[in-house]
């Protein structure tokens, strides 16, 4: 055990708080699942463990990723853009469906007899891609013709293809990219280009869609009905969804204790969508308020880790693949408070989901390689040598 720890390198903050985050996780999926279980042929028990090999999984990711040099990521990226593109277009035109419901953001591994988010890893690769970029062009002159095609299209080309099944990840990754973008020191008039362009491509694809919806059945109108019940108060099934969470957490007030939530009876998706509902409601504001607190400790030292790098590209990095997963926690934790409409989008670590569990995974072990190699650089600063390091070289 002990050598396993020695190989454990990165902000150990890092670990620790992925790792409460994990442990937390099992009671409330273990609880908001019985509902599942009790509407089919399986056991609770049964995505208890799914659960912990998801986790175990993602875990087995971030270590693995956690020591490769970040500065292979550079590379690593520009051939990954093509592989997800390909899986995006696959994706889309496989068009299957899961329980009946619209399920073409899934592809199928006939394999290993599983399903896989692509739009998940496409949003981590791009995000690293646009990292490496704008790390290359830091403090030259930038002109905006030269960057449509390195910079610009592979994310239009990515969001074209996430778009017509999944507009919050489209909408997140297009946000995520603008204020990365920003804080890379792109020009803010170049940077409202591209959102006045990002809107008008929308505006063109809820024209085509309407004028075609045998292509896409159901899609901008799901869109559009959230959006309207979400400002007129319309009594819909998302309207029903939310004033289920509404009721949880305001139950939290006295919180019914682990296990004994009622509104996991009712809530679609109470282990994964609205699973913060289902944690204040048995936890209370303590169990919700702890939560909170280490998604922002998370937050905190992104931050740190980001400044402490060595280098302008393991800065970007770290805040690339690092502000995803907070302001993805945020915005769940914001649809469950009716803050914003419902947009499908799972609590990082927390929710049920193989998918989301293990891109997390390889976000958190990104970050935590540019951590190790800070590590490693003040480890030769302080004198500290590595006797093995001795060895080889005497060899």
């Amino acid at each position: 055990m002990q050598n396993i720890f020695k190989q454990i390198k990165g902000d150990r903050s890092i670990w620790a708080i992925v790792g409460l985050l994990a442990i937390f996780s099992f009671l409330p999926v273990y609880s908001a699942s019985s509902n599942l279980a009790n509407s089919g042929s399986t056991s609770t028990f049964s995505f208890f463990i799914k659960h912990f090999m998801h986790l175990f999984l993602g875990f087995v990711i971030m270590f693995g990723i956690h020591k490769v040099p970040y500065k292979y990521f550079r590379g690593i990226s520009m051939i990954a853009v093509p592989v997800v593109l390909v899986l995006l277009v696959v994706t889309m035109l496989q068009g299957t469906t899961i329980d009946g419901a619209n399920a073409s953001r899934w592809i199928q591994i006939p394999i290993v007899g599983m399903s896989f988010q692509t739009s998940t890893l496409a949003a981590v690769v791009l995000m690293v891609y646009v990292a490496r970029y704008l790390s290359k062009i830091k403090d030259q002159e930038v002109k905006f013709k030269e960057t449509i095609l390195p910079l610009w299209l592979p994310v239009f080309l990515v969001l074209s293809l996430i778009l017509p099944a999944n507009f919050s990840t489209t909408a997140i990754i297009f946000t995520m990219v603008m204020m990365l973008a920003f804080i890379g020191g792109y020009p803010i008039r170049y940077l409202v280009v591209m959102v006045l362009a990002g809107f008008a491509a929308l505006a063109i694809f809820i024209l085509v869609a309407k004028a075609f919806p045998d292509a896409m059945p159901n899609r901008v109108d799901t869109w559009m009905s959230r959006i309207d019940n979400f400002t007129n108060g319309e009594d819909t099934e998302a309207d029903y969804q939310i004033e289920k969470a509404k009721i949880a957490i305001a139950t939290g007030i006295a919180p019914l204790g682990p296990g004994k939530s009622i509104q996991k009876n009712f809530l679609p998706q109470s282990s994964s969508d609205f699973i913060f509902a289902i944690i204040i409601e048995e936890y209370g504001l303590i169990g919700g308020g702890f939560l909170l607190l280490l998604y922002m400790l998370l937050l905190f030292r992104i931050v740190i880790v980001s400044q402490k790098s060595d280098t302008i590209f393991g800065k970007l990095l770290v805040l690339a693949v690092g502000l995803p997963i907070v302001f993805q926690a945020l915005l769940n934790m914001g649809v469950a408070v009716e803050l914003f409409p419902v947009t499908g989008q799972t609590l990082p670590l927390i929710s049920s989901g193989g998918t989301s569990i293990w891109m997390t995974c390889l976000a958190l072990g990104i970050i935590l390689s540019v951590s190790a190699k800070r590590e490693e650089i003040k480890e030769k600063e302080n004198g500290e040598v590595n006797p093995l390091d001795v060895l080889r070289e005497a060899i």
